[in-house]
């Protein structure tokens, strides 16, 4: 079954609310701008009851992130002993969609997906690194941390990001001049919550087109 994509969303919520696309209120920007604020809690809610990771169709991947060897005071990371590396993705990463844990990261791998990363923060790595049986750790570790990832003694020289994303992230996928519009992209929400999203954006667009016009900036004064 074809995802539904950005697109068929806004078509979908301007029919069943009457709008068409020269309507001053109902625009394809304010009508998305609704979308995202109910899918933003509608996924948080979804999260707390752990039940987002499951559907692989909500997902978006971006196959090679790029990393850089940085400081280790950047990286919140000052405890640990001096022959400690610490790796960033290259550059701030695309916005994720927030849920109750966190940003939705569902796996952060190898480029090839075969060693898997698991999520920790500085001030946890920090104590498992200072353990008395670190050495015989071999598990590898990531953080978020300001929009991007961190890596304490990893060798790559990049990684696997899967997630949902909140922003665009075709230029991270594909060539400048072969990405697709963003209206056609995919809608990373499950099918399952689209009818009550729908339903909500509906209700906010009907009942800001209600409101009576602003006449603040009317010559007349209304006191008169």
């Amino acid at each position: 079954m074809a995802r539904n994509t950005i697109g068929d969303v806004i078509s979908r919520i301007r029919t069943q609310a009457k709008g068409t696309k020269q309507d001053a209120v109902m625009t394809d920007r304010v009508i998305y701008s609704f979308v995202l604020k109910h899918a933003k809690w509608l996924m948080k809610r979804e999260d707390a009851k752990n039940k987002l990771m499951v559907f692989s169709s909500a997902m978006s991947t971006m196959d090679y992130v790029e990393l850089v060897e940085i400081d280790k005071v950047e990286a919140c990371c000052t405890g640990l002993s001096s022959d400690c590396t610490i790796k960033r993705t290259k550059d701030k990463l695309p916005v994720f969609m927030q849920g109750y844990f966190g940003p939705l990261i569902r796996t952060i791998s190898s480029i090839d997906g075969s060693e898997e990363l698991q999520p920790t923060l500085p001030t946890i790595y920090i104590g498992i690194a200072k353990s008395k049986n670190f050495r015989f750790n071999k598990v590898k570790y990531y953080w978020y941390l300001n929009d991007y990832l961190y890596f304490p003694n990893l060798e790559w020289d990049a990684v696997r990001i899967e997630g949902i994303f909140e922003d665009d992230i075709s230029k991270w996928t594909c060539a400048p001049d072969s990405c697709i519009h963003r209206s056609n992209q995919p809608f990373n929400v499950p099918d399952y919550l689209l009818a009550e999203l729908e339903s909500n954006v509906i209700k906010d667009l009907v009942g800001m087109a209600q409101m009576p016009p602003d006449l603040s900036n009317d010559k007349e004064n209304i006191n008169r």
